[in-house]
């Protein structure tokens, strides 16, 4: 018996001996393995989804073991948040959050659909009720949609398995209730949060709920936290081509895009026949349009749009003679086109005051950069002939009478009182004849079309003056 006692004592003890060393092979950091590290510190956009699809087609290429989504937003658009939760909760690469300050609305979204969050201290994720450009939140169905899609992606990350006794618990590793109380402030979670309130965790909190797996400073302390200490880490670096699409579609940016845009239509239609001015305008809406175009803003009617309106333009200017009803369209359908370009075309899904209250933003948005533009195009007008950054364009050479020079043809001040009629369309400059002889003119008051009379009214500078005659 003493034998038997014996045996089982060594084998206890070489159990315990076993099961210390795998509880400290276990217990070992994973120092070969790779994470892959991209930032979303913006708007959720049509950028942080492309730069979401980049980073992970780099980890795969790299065949890194995770990604890191170092995460600070206050949230953006839906749609674009459903693609990006979509893209991780579908991802064979085990991804882990770090909440950098704030997940808020469509961030918390984001975030819940990782495999792991870690938040810094003092961070906050929740309130993600659905809102409108204004700030207000749009109707129930689209509240309820954004509750579906919390639940689901809490949902998605499975169940425990809890035995108690002869009893079998089921409890979800992140609580559908509490990610549904962060849209819903109907909703009410015992201990967690009362009715009438919309649910925002502190990292603190986040912890206690079982949606923070730890707190951590940076991506190190992230690495230690998660066993992953002395990994081989990858920045995702947004390219140069990216950075400067960002950069084109800053508001500022865009507002001085439109001013060069309608300033150089102006010039061109005070200048008809230069083609200088046209081709800055026309450059300006490339460089306007194709950033809009590549994140899916700018829709194939609203380039349309734009471009049938110049081309009435420049039928305006350079064929049909006066300025109607080709002209006036022009203008409708280029001004259109820069404002339907800059509207996310998911705003029109929205009901009543939401839509048209972001549309009314975008319009003035477009309208005071084209105000703008056309008094700068008069003050640049009045002021190119006398500045001295445009002294060297024009002739500076002073001749005076006393060595013979003469400024104007004195024939031309024979010509106040006579009549003719308009060779060309004054617009306002343009020519006309008097009898059989051909002269530069300016119509005095309004456009004057080609085969119209007209009577010169004074000579000023070597300048004719003339109105329609009567």
């Amino acid at each position: 018996m003493s034998n038997q006692n014996y045996l089982c004592n060594r084998l206890q003890f070489v159990f315990a001996i076993l099961f210390l060393l795998s509880a400290k092979l276990f217990s070992q950091t994973d120092s070969s393995a790779s994470v892959l590290v991209f930032e979303i510190k913006d708007e959720i956009a049509k950028p942080a989804l492309r730069v979401t699809q980049k980073a992970f087609e780099e980890a795969r290429a790299k065949q890194v073991n995770y990604i890191i989504l170092h995460l600070n937003t206050y949230g953006g658009r839906v749609d674009i948040a459903d693609s990006i939760r979509t893209r991780i909760l579908n991802s064979e690469i085990p991804v882990m959050a770090f909440v950098d300050n704030q997940a808020i609305s469509a961030g918390a979204l984001i975030s819940i659909a990782c495999d792991s969050i870690y938040m810094r201290p003092g961070g906050s994720i929740g309130a993600s009720t659905v809102v409108s450009q204004s700030g207000e939140p749009v109707p129930d169905k689209y509240q309820s949609f954004m509750r579906s899609t919390m639940r689901a992606t809490a949902e998605a990350h499975g169940k425990d398995t809890i035995i108690q006794g002869n009893d079998t618990v089921y409890v979800w590793r992140r609580d559908p209730k509490i990610a549904e109380s962060m849209v819903d402030p109907k909703l009410y979670v015992p201990g967690i949060v009362d009715t009438g309130m919309v649910l925002t965790l502190t990292a603190e909190e986040a912890v206690k709920v079982n949606y923070c797996e730890g707190l951590a400073k940076d991506i190190p302390e992230v690495l230690k936290k998660a066993g992953l200490e002395g990994s081989t880490l990858y920045y995702y670096k947004p390219s140069g081509l990216e950075r400067f699409i960002g950069f084109l579609l800053s508001p500022a940016v865009q507002g001085i895009l439109i001013m060069i845009i309608v300033g150089g239509i102006y010039f061109e239609l005070q200048s008809p026949g230069v083609g200088f001015p046209l081709a800055i305008a026309i450059a300006a809406a490339i460089v306007y349009f194709a950033p809009l175009y590549v994140e899916g803003l700018a829709q194939n009617w609203e380039l349309l749009a734009f471009i049938a309106g110049v081309i009435l333009l420049a039928m305006e200017i350079f064929v049909i003679p006066g300025f109607g009803v080709a002209g006036i369209a022009g203008i409708i359908l280029v001004f259109t086109g820069l404002t339907m370009s800059l509207i996310d075309n998911v705003v029109f899904e929205f009901e009543g005051v939401a839509a048209f209250g972001h549309i009314v933003k975008v319009f003035f948005r477009v309208l005071i950069s084209v105000v703008l533009a056309f008094g700068l195009s008069l003050y640049i007008s009045s002021k190119v002939g006398s500045s001295k950054w445009f002294s060297g364009v024009g002739l500076a050479a002073v001749q005076d009478k006393e060595q013979g020079f003469i400024g104007v043809d004195l024939h031309l001040k024979e010509m106040t009182g006579q009549t003719g009629v308009a060779y060309t369309v004054l617009r306002p400059s343009g020519r006309i004849m008097i009898g059989n002889e051909l002269f530069d003119a300016k119509s005095e008051i309004g456009f004057i079309d080609k085969g119209e009379k007209v009577k010169v009214i004074r000579n000023e500078s070597g300048q004719l003056y003339v109105i329609k005659e009567a």
